[in-house]
């Protein structure tokens, strides 16, 4: 793990405050949350740091209280961006309760402070606080069905119809037609199963839809008219759901 590459400090009131605050730690004996944070460290982390490797053992349950975090995997010689990490949120709770390898890697997208609270203080108070394991279920079953949506995304519809759909997921999450892209291109195309070149060609391929893409700026002229191509689905879709 990438612990002693970052500067390392016991955690202020303000960041233990942002981990209560997740709905993961929130409801939890106030005992066991203090036991917990004393275990606890917060470090800085420079762009481009390896935090975890896939097929380690997990030491901490990692949460990002600033930055950004991009999980990723690799095989073969090839590598594949899974997810984005953004504050305030943890990574990756599995493996943490299951004392089993990563099934990912994870390294900081830019300068980001991340809170280390050790696997083996979280499986004990699993065992122990039973509102503690209630919340990690529920966040599990996030998770898992998070996973199944970008399944069906992924083997249900082509490349073209998947950028589609991501844009009107980014329109809504910014709540406007104009917007730039959270992530460079080379990585968003890896997100959504394609190469950097086939992502060129599905941006332009959108453009008789009303998208117009200067750079990572996008902006849709007609989202009627994307929506009725792309077919959004709230059983995709949806973060709710």
């Amino acid at each position: 793990m990438g612990a002693a590459r970052g500067a390392s400090r016991r955690m202020s009131d303000s960041y233990r405050q942002e981990v209560r605050d997740l709905a993961l730690f929130a409801e939890m004996d106030m005992g066991n949350f203090e036991a917990l944070m004393r275990g606890a460290y917060v470090q800085n982390f420079p762009p481009r740091i390896e935090l975890i490797t896939e097929g380690e053992l997990p030491d901490f349950l990692h949460v990002v209280v600033s930055g950004s975090v991009d999980l990723f995997s690799t095989w073969n010689g090839r590598e594949t961006s899974l997810a984005t990490v953004r504050p305030v949120s943890t990574f990756i709770l599995a493996a943490t309760i299951r004392g089993a390898p990563y099934l990912m890697s994870a390294r900081t997208l830019e300068k980001s402070r991340i809170v280390l609270l050790p696997s083996e203080d979280v499986r004990r108070l699993f065992d122990s606080d039973s509102v503690f394991a209630r919340a990690i279920v529920t966040e599990l079953s996030q998770c898992y069905r998070a996973i199944v949506k970008n399944t069906k995304d992924l083997k249900l519809r082509t490349s073209l119809e998947r950028l589609a759909n991501y844009l009107l997921r980014q329109r809504q999450r910014n709540g406007t037609d104009e917007f730039d892209l959270m992530m460079e291109k080379r990585r968003l195309a890896s997100f959504l199963g394609m190469t950097p070149e086939n992502l060129s060609r599905s941006f332009k391929g959108l453009e008789p839809f009303g998208v117009k893409v200067a750079g990572n700026h996008i902006v849709i002229t007609d989202v009627a008219d994307l929506m009725r191509f792309a077919k959004p689905s709230p059983l995709i879709d949806d973060d709710s759901t």
